[in-house]
């Protein structure tokens, strides 16, 4: 059995006018459960991302970005969460299926 790591994550894809959220948690038994949500890059709309992550118990987010727009996302988030920053080349989903959600996930 492999040894979870983070058992409440969250991996955020980044776009230049929404991110994509999604949250991963696992109990002691190795089942995960997913709950995503899409927010748009306002500060606004950032601070409830944040807000969103607390409830949730998340403080480890891995942020796919390309660009500079992950810039916003990870000033509002740093004081919160710890954040490592990833190039989508390493963290892509299967070839042929990609969707945001999929992505994510």
């Amino acid at each position: 059995m492999l040894k979870i790591v983070y058992p409440v994550c969250c991996e955020i894809d980044v776009h230049k006018t929404f991110i994509y959220c999604c949250i991963a948690t696992t109990d002691n038994k190795g089942i995960t459960t997913y709950k995503s949500n899409r927010f748009s890059t306002f500060t606004n709309q950032l601070k409830r991302c944040a807000t969103w992550l607390k409830e949730k118990e998340c403080k480890d987010i891995c942020m796919e970005s390309t660009g500079k727009y992950w810039i916003p996302v990870y000033n509002i988030l740093e004081l919160s969460c710890n954040i490592v920053l990833t190039h989508p080349k390493y963290v892509k989903a299967i070839k042929g299926k990609k969707t945001d959600k999929r992505d994510a996930k």
